[in-house]
């Protein structure tokens, strides 16, 4: 055998190990990183959670409870049999909501990572359940809820839907980068998700609910990286289908014949709308005084759910409700301050699709109550009555306390 023969195989053999050292240390490498990265993930989310947002939210949320014991104490008496009937059930998911915010605070946001894929399917087979006869619960026409009829156990699928759009958006638009400028990764498996969504909680009917799901998808979606142009196209085709909805399909079409001029129908379909403007005007500058309603008195339909707001201007005035619109405008800044500090991308894009929620939710409802907006079933956050709701809003400003514990330090805030 020749010196040439022999040195092949050698050859051959010393390659090889060198292409596998190279990787073995290009996998170490990243190892490193990635336990880098998680330690140092560890050791932030010890850190101090925001207390202006904490102290917002508890704010809100006591305040919130004793308006709801205000407006929803005539019908607590008359159709429980006890005044104190809807403010002890939602004191109850108050704290269950408060402990939960603090205890979800404390965790390491990066775990909520593994929740986004199972909670998105698991809403999407709740919200099948619900358009299931004799499975959905019905109430004032609309079937939106599941569990036990004529008890407090019930609850929204589309409250969990919202929620987990936020995280599954965040999830995979922090992971896409600059891909998400393409069409196919931007925009196809997004818009695919929120039609899906939006069309089921639309079925219900829950028109206010759809806007929420598709308002905080689009914008993820925008905040993401997603191009321009499709922003405008998708504003355009939302226009487009809002103008069916509201002026074509029967459904709307007498919601927004009573919003023009609800007057028109006082004693019927423009009824709700009346009472409210009177409920608003009644209170004035400084209102009839915390407790005094009149409106609340069997007059306004839904004074301790949908449009409790009403009569926050009724008892506290204009002066009242203007405070607790600042206290929003506040909660709500603040949580877009946060995620403009925070540790990376995937937090920063929850907090701002929990945020959006928020905004979204208490613009509709005043707009709602004081005639701005036709009328729609959505609650205000914090104060509307329904134990769940409440419970899961709170569930997400731990969300937003977990990404606080990270933010990036700053001199002043």
């Amino acid at each position: 055998m020749t010196t040439r023969e022999r040195s092949q195989p050698h050859t051959a053999h010393t390659k090889k190990p060198r292409m596998t050292r190279e990787e073995a240390l290009e996998r170490q490498r990243r190892r490193e990183e990635r336990a880098l990265h998680e330690q140092e993930s560890r050791e932030m989310a010890r850190g101090p959670i925001d207390m202006p947002f904490l102290m917002l939210v508890l704010l809100l949320t006591v305040i919130g409870l004793i308006m709801l014991f205000s407006a929803s104490f005539p019908s607590g008496y008359y159709e429980e049999g006890d005044p104190f009937a809807y403010v002890r059930r939602q004191g109850v998911f108050a704290v269950m909501g408060v402990a939960a915010m603090l205890m979800i605070g404390k965790v390491n946001y990066q775990r909520f990572r593994a929740l986004a894929k199972p909670l998105l399917g698991l809403s999407i087979v709740l919200l099948v359940l619900v358009l299931i006869p004799h499975v959905g619960i019905t109430r004032n026409n609309a079937t939106r809820w599941l569990g036990v009829p004529g008890t407090a156990l019930q609850f929204q699928p589309s409250e969990i839907a919202k929620l987990a759009v936020v995280l599954f958006f965040s999830d995979s638009i922090s992971k896409k980068k600059d891909r998400m400028r393409s069409f196919r990764y931007g925009i196809v498996p997004y818009a695919l998700i929120l039609v899906l969504l939006a069309a089921l909680v639309g079925k219900e009917p829950h028109l206010s609910g759809a806007l929420l799901i598709l308002g905080a998808g689009a914008v993820l979606m925008l905040v993401g990286g997603i191009h321009w142009g499709w922003v405008l196209g998708a504003i355009g085709s939302a226009l487009s289908m809002m103008y069916v909805v509201l002026f074509v399909v029967g459904y709307n079409t007498s919601r927004v014949q009573m919003w023009h001029n609800p007057w028109l129908d006082p004693q019927g379909k423009g009824y709700q709308l009346v009472q409210s403007l009177l409920a608003i005007g009644s209170g004035g500058l400084l209102g009839v005084g915390l407790g005094k309603s009149r409106q609340k008195f069997m007059y306004l339909p839904e004074e301790h759910n949908d449009f409790i707001f009403a009569i926050v201007c009724e008892e506290l005035g204009l002066i009242g409700a203007a405070v607790i619109m600042l206290l929003f405008a506040a909660l709500i800044l603040r949580g877009f301050w946060i995620a403009l500090h925070a540790r990376d991308r995937f937090g920063s894009l929850m907090v701002v699709g929990i945020t959006t929620l928020i905004g979204m939710q208490t613009f509709l409802n005043i707009g709602v109550v004081t005639g701005l907006l036709p009328t729609t079933g959505i609650s205000l956050p914090f104060f509307s009555y329904g134990g769940t709701a409440l419970t899961i809003q709170l569930a997400e400003m731990g969300i937003v306390l977990s990404v606080s514990r990270q933010m990036k330090p700053t001199r002043a805030g």
